[in-house]
């Protein structure tokens, strides 16, 4: 399936994609998708659904995120080789985990907001896991059962807040709308392996990113294991897992964001997303 939300901001409704490419409002069915909802049993119900029955989203909605909210919003940084190369690190021996801010979540089309004096605003196309069952200390044989799907995200970043003002890289990578996210889960089983997914980024039509999750460092069922012996993962948390070459940082000369640029992203099974730049 594919969970989706639109509808305005702040008012969001949950649907899924009918087989026609037509969105159905499930609201009937669930209040919304988010922690208290998002699981297992959830996907069942909604699976046994009768989507012809349900009502069809206007024409044109907007989408948002979908989910509504989140707890966790994980990154895991330098999970390419060729990225971490083009950038002149070092292959991280371990996964780079750092976080975003819950708030910086957005819908997938929604504009990206500069904020006042950014010089530095940065790209990042990546493969995002959507959490759907508590996971604690959980092995990497089974790590997969915990996850409820997969999601296109843009990791925006300010690589000036990031690598040059100090602490951590979450000044960075946190302001609003810095996580587009969507625009829909695609569940499990409609990804036949997260780990050969092709993925592209291109800025005001020029194509900056092509990749492949293929060449990520640490896959989706180390990065759940990894990250469940630290904390605990709830339903509903998001983990974006890495980007690969082509972002602003490692051209050369660097080049960034500016206001009016748009961005149009994708990932095979996830969509597209497309974006632009504001100014705050």
């Amino acid at each position: 399936m594919k969970l989706i939300r639109f509808g305005d901001k702040g008012n969001e409704k949950p649907g899924i994609i009918d087989a026609a490419g037509t969105i159905r409002d499930v609201s009937s069915i669930v209040s919304d998708y988010g922690p208290e909802t998002l699981s297992p049993e959830l996907l069942d119900k909604l699976a046994s659904a009768d989507l012809g029955s349900l009502p069809a989203a206007p024409e044109g909605v907007r989408i948002g995120s979908p989910v509504s909210r989140i707890g966790h919003f994980i990154a895991i940084g330098l999970n390419y080789a060729d990225h971490a190369a083009e950038t002149g690190a070092a292959i991280p021996s371990e996964p780079i985990v750092f976080s975003k801010a819950p708030n910086s979540l957005c819908g997938p089309n929604d504009d990206v907001l500069m904020p006042r004096g950014s010089q530095k605003l940065d790209w990042e196309v990546e493969l995002a896991i959507v959490i759907g069952k508590r996971a604690d200390y959980v092995e990497e044989t089974d790590a997969l059962d915990y996850v409820l799907g997969y999601a296109l995200c843009n990791d925006v970043s300010e690589r000036e807040y990031q690598a040059e003002r100090g602490g951590q890289w979450m000044k960075g990578k946190s302001a609003p709308t810095f996580g587009p996210l969507g625009p829909w889960i695609a569940t499990r089983d409609e990804i036949a392996d997260p780990q050969n997914l092709d993925m592209f980024l291109d800025v005001n039509g020029e194509r900056c990113q092509t990749g492949s999750t293929k060449t990520m460092i640490f896959g989706v069922a180390h990065i759940v294991s990894y990250l469940s012996q630290f904390m605990v993962l709830e339903p509903g948390d998001v983990i974006t897992t890495g980007t690969p070459p082509g972002v602003g940082l490692g051209m050369k000369p660097p080049r960034f964001l500016k206001a009016g640029d748009t961005m149009h992203l994708g990932v095979a099974g996830l969509g597209e997303q497309k974006q632009t730049v504001v100014a705050r």
